[in-house]
């Protein structure tokens, strides 16, 4: 796409002369005739340059670039004046002006500065797009999103690492956990020390008091050694206790003892043993209401509760899915010894659309699955449809109605009423029947991506043509709705 330039100049023929020359460079072009015009044009449109005369009716260029000091993205700008003096070059450049140019100029000079600027722009986003992608890696290890919540759960691993709180962290199976614990303990300054996991649910009572604790030699049948727990062998480091509600009530006394004194007791012995570790505590059930039932100690609870982080399921990050999906295909191709394969659009629709009630475990063994099952460069939507369930007929993407005019609604069943004059078919949610039917094999379903592009221009005809309105309508922030604007061509 051409950039888009923002002419602000109040003489008739300087801006008619102007446009004729930058559209001939191939630059689309926007014309204001005075600064009260550019902001509200700047409030509408993304804009790549903006060339403003200095004095002008209404609202001069001065006060324009003063004014644009409140927006969050600001075009490069290059002043274009008649009247120009050394103070107000030099006060320009302080408003944020990147060029400054006297009437009548050369048209080759012009161009070369918008090229320039142009040039500079995509620099500083090619590197502000790196710094985000280094920071990622570098300081969040292999935790993948940028969901609002994940940068959250980002800024407590960069704070809490630093020292050695206890954590819990809290979400459903498949989230990531474990990761989020690995993560903690890489980022910290005891990284080089064990990190050692254990699954509480794992054993019996007797076994994870032993696992936990140690024991000495013939402390039961069978131990014939001194063995140390898991304390003693992540000491100076992390110990991440998994399912940690799966701790029998009648152990977690002990079990508190150890947090509160950082002091263990092994089995067949009664001298208390020093323990130095980080604990990191996970569990993907409801420890309160597991305190309401009896199973798990408040005074415990509260002992693991120091920093909590919880995990959101994939479902409430879904933007996130495409990021995960591309991290798998390279991982399993590692894996697996394969060139890299790559998802056909339909495969990829329907790995976004999906729910993943087992999170992101569920996506992570689909992708696998079919690696395992494809020996072709592409995997396709059958290769992965067997591992998932049909969509939800409410997940169904309903087309269009042919009049726009007309008060069209799409029922549960997928069928469609007009006016109400078309009934739903026996047996539907509509009747009484209780059952949602598929919609006829005769009623387009249209992609993704086209859903997005009607969704966001009829938002920008709602709002007639107010992007700030529009993107309060899509419930998305401004800047993502000009990026989807540029990607469809929308204006």
């Amino acid at each position: 796409m051409s950039a888009r330039i923002l002419l602000v100049e109040d003489e008739a023929n300087m801006t008619r002369t102007l446009s004729r020359i930058l559209e001939r460079a191939g630059f689309e072009v926007a014309t204001a005739a005075n600064g009260r015009e550019a902001l509200e044009i700047l409030d509408r449109e993304v804009i790549d340059v903006l060339i403003t005369d200095l004095n002008m009716p209404v609202m001069d260029g001065m006060t324009l670039l003063r004014s644009m000091q409140e927006l969050v993205s600001r075009p490069a700008t290059v002043v274009l004046t008649g009247y120009g003096t050394i103070q107000s070059a030099v006060d320009a450049m302080k408003l944020g002006a990147a060029d400054y140019l006297i009437k009548p100029c050369n048209p080759d000079d012009l161009k070369i500065v918008i090229g320039r600027q142009l040039e500079l722009r995509s620099l500083r986003r090619e590197v502000a797009n790196l710094k985000r992608e280094v920071q990622r890696w570098q300081r969040y290890g292999d935790l993948i999103g940028d969901d609002p919540a994940m940068q959250r759960i980002y800024t407590t691993i960069a704070t809490v690492s630093q020292n050695k709180s206890t954590v819990l962290i809290t979400g459903a199976s498949g989230t990531g956990k474990e990761l989020v614990a690995r993560t903690l303990h890489g980022k910290s300054p005891w990284h080089r020390a064990p990190f050692v996991a254990v699954n509480c649910g794992a054993f019996t009572e007797s076994l994870l008091d032993s696992q936990l604790f140690g024991h000495r030699r013939g402390a039961f049948t069978g131990a014939i050694n001194d063995q140390e727990g898991v304390f003693q062998a992540a000491t100076g480091g992390t110990l991440f206790l998994d399912e940690v509600s799966e701790i029998p009530t009648s152990l977690q006394g002990k079990f508190l003892r150890a947090i509160q004194e950082r002091e263990i007791t092994p089995l067949g012995t009664t001298r208390p043993v020093k323990v130095d570790v980080r604990l990191v505590a996970a569990s993907n059930r409801d420890l309160r209401e597991q305190i309401r039932v009896g199973l798990f100690r408040e005074d415990l609870f509260y002992r693991l509760n120091v920093v909590n982080i919880h995990l959101p399921p994939l479902v409430e990050r879904r933007g996130d899915i495409p990021a995960l999906i591309d991290h798998f295909m390279v991982e399993f191709a590692r894996q697996y010894g394969v060139p890299p394969k790559h998802l056909s659009p339909e495969a990829r629709e329907r790995l976004v659309a999906h729910d993943w009630p087992g999170n992101i475990r569920e996506l992570q063994n689909t992708i696998e699955r079919a690696f395992a099952v494809t020996t072709a460069d592409a995997i396709e939507l059958d290769d992965i449809a067997p591992g998932l369930p049909p969509l939800a007929t409410g997940a169904q993407l309903a087309p269009p109605a042919a009049d726009p005019a007309a008060t069209t609604t799409a029922t549960a069943s997928g069928h469609r009423e007009a006016g109400g004059n078309e009934a739903p078919p026996a047996g539907t949610a509509a009747d009484g029947g209780g059952s949602l039917t598929a919609p006829p094999a005769d009623v387009p379903v249209v992609t993704l991506e086209e859903a997005e592009r009607r969704a966001i221009s009829a938002a920008l005809r709602q709002s007639r043509g107010n992007k700030n309105e529009a993107a309060r309508v899509l419930n998305i922030d401004r800047q993502r709705l000009y990026r989807k604007i540029e990607k469809y061509r929308l204006s």
